[in-house]
């Protein structure tokens, strides 16, 4: 593919970018080895090479659930600093609004 200064206006038009007349001949003399990077990377033979997500080989480490006792709850509750009518009390943090 033949990059040109109009395919490279195209580009900057849609990210946003202003390019002068030499940004835009330096860019697109960029794009352009990009874009022919990818056309030597289209040289290699890749059949049998299955496509990849991402290129470590990653695995979920999964353990299984297990049903265990929790924390009692009254226990948790003899912890806080302050509590009302068996919940934990916080500070109001602003005043006005809403009821109390």
């Amino acid at each position: 593919m033949e990059l040109t200064d109009a395919i490279t206006r195209g580009v900057a038009k849609l990210s946003g970018i202003r390019l002068s007349d030499e940004e835009t001949a330096a860019m697109t003399r960029d794009l352009g080895r990009v874009v022919g990077y990818f056309d030597l990377l289209n040289e290699l033979d890749t059949r049998g090479v299955e496509p990849r997500a991402h290129v470590l080989q990653r695995v979920n480490r999964w353990r299984e659930d297990a049903v265990e006792p929790s924390a009692d709850r009254d226990e948790l509750i003899a912890n806080a600093p302050s509590r009302h009518d068996g919940y934990v009390a916080a500070p109001k943090t602003f005043e006005g609004g809403g009821s109390s």
